[in-house]
């Protein structure tokens, strides 16, 4: 497994959620929810994180339907994406597979008793988290790099 912190971005319309994990890639933490709607803005948000937190790469969440098919969410996240990477470049940039994360992660903060009004502005960094985790346990156990890099990615 190659050591870094990696951040993950779970990117929606209203809001992206961030995480991070430590640099042995064990454990994902959330950093912070970007307000999303002003784009140009979280984009400078996305890069200051990036530059705070060194990451060897950043992995983004693909929303994909559960029969694997891409949706007009996906096609903006690609988009958001290609943003990202620029802007932060050499940090490399990869998309994974990030299907029911936010079902997941909604599950998770309602077990431990977080009520769903203050949910919401959670639960995007939650979302995050289980992406980098899943992001993390791929690399664990494959041993290469999670998803595609957006330069492959067309």
């Amino acid at each position: 497994m190659r050591r870094g912190v990696r951040i993950a971005l779970d990117v929606g319309d209203a809001r992206i959620g961030v995480a991070s994990c430590d640099p042995d890639g064990i454990l994902a933490t959330p950093v912070e929810t970007v307000p999303g709607r002003d784009v140009p803005a979280a984009l400078r948000r996305i890069a200051a994180i990036v530059a705070e937190y060194e990451p060897i790469e950043v992995v983004v969440g693909l929303p994909r339907s559960l029969n694997g098919t891409e949706g007009p969410a996906a096609a903006k996240v690609r988009v958001f994406t290609l943003n990202v990477a620029k802007l932060i470049a050499p940090v490399a940039v990869r998309l994974v597979d990030e299907r029911m994360t936010t079902v997941t992660a909604t599950h998770g903060l309602r077990a431990s008793g977080v009520k769903a009004k203050k949910g919401r502005s959670v639960v995007d960094q939650a979302a995050a988290v289980v992406i980098l985790q899943s992001a993390l346990e791929t690399e664990r156990v494959s041993g290469t790099a999670p998803g595609k890099s957006v330069e492959s990615v067309t």
